[in-house]
């Protein structure tokens, strides 16, 4: 079972699997140097794309779709601006911003 610590008193609980998504996300984003940006097109899902949110949404590649929940609730288990936590015994250092991709809002994900 992987295990997350989330908070600064050490505590230790299964990982959700909205953040074992984000990390699978996350992963990539410094694999390939660019940021993790989810955007909600409908009502279902959001898209989740790895690139550059400044630029054109054609040149970021498009990743796949998660449901509103799991999106929601990986917003629930992070906050705007810097986030560090232990997943699996693995120090992940990220930024959570929000902007704008064309006409749709979105959050971003990047390496801190």
């Amino acid at each position: 079972m992987t295990f997350a610590n989330t908070s600064m008193n050490g505590s230790r609980e299964p990982v959700p699997e909205s953040l074992q998504t984000l990390v699978e996300y996350l992963e990539l984003s410094l694999d390939r140097a660019a940021s993790v940006v989810m955007t909600r097109h409908t009502n279902d899902v959001c898209t989740v794309y790895l690139g550059d949110p400044a630029g054109l949404i054609e040149e970021m590649k498009k990743l796949g779709t998660i449901a509103i929940p799991l999106a929601n609730e990986m917003l629930e288990l992070t906050r705007s601006g810097v986030n560090e936590m232990e997943i699996g015994g693995q120090a992940y250092r990220f930024v959570r911003t929000f902007t704008q991709v064309e006409d749709a809002a979105a959050v971003v994900f990047s390496a801190a």
